[in-house]
C-alpha cells in the first residue's frame, strides 16, 4: 500500500520490535537452558518455545499490517491490551524503567491500531 498511514506503519514496528523482543528473549531463555542448570527442564524448554513462536506470531502480524490486511488488527490490538496489565505487574515488582517503556510501547501500538487513519486504510479495497 503505496498511501500508508504513518499511524499504521508506527503500529507495524511496534508489533516488529514486540516480536523480535519475545524472540531474543525466548532464545535467551533456551541458551540458559542448554548452559545452565534449570530446576525443571521440560518447563524451561516450553518458555523458551513458547517466546520464539508468540514472537514469530508478532512479526507475522506486523508483516500483515504493513500490508494493511484487515486480519491483522485484532491480534494487534489484544497483543497492546495484554501488555498493559504485565506493564503494571513491572511496576509493582519495582523494575519501574521496563514497566514505563511496556506501556509506552504498548499505548503507542493501541494509538496506532485505532486512529481513524488506519481504520481507513484497513477498510479501503
Amino acid at each position: 500500500m503505496s498511501n500508508r498511514p504513518v499511524t499504521l506503519t508506527v503500529a507495524a514496528v511496534v508489533l516488529a520490535i514486540e516480536g523480535v523482543t519475545a524472540i531474543a528473549l525466548g532464545g535467551y531463555a533456551a541458551v540458559e537452558t542448554i548452559i545452565g542448570t534449570p530446576a525443571d527442564v521440560s518447563s524451561s524448554i516450553a518458555v523458551s518455545a513458547f517466546g520464539v513462536i508468540i514472537g514469530a506470531a508478532l512479526l507475522w502480524v506486523a508483516y500483515g499490517l504493513l500490508g494493511a490486511a484487515r486480519w491483522s488488527r485484532a491480534p494487534g490490538v489484544v497483543t497492546q491490551i495484554f501488555a498493559l496489565p504485565v506493564a503494571v505487574s513491572l511496576f509493582q515488582s519495582e523494575q519501574i524503567v521496563l514497566g514505563v517503556l511496556l506501556a509506552v510501547v504498548a499505548l503507542a501500538g493501541l494509538v496506532g491500531l485505532l486512529a481513524p487513519a488506519t481504520t481507513r486504510a484497513m477498510i479501503e479495497d
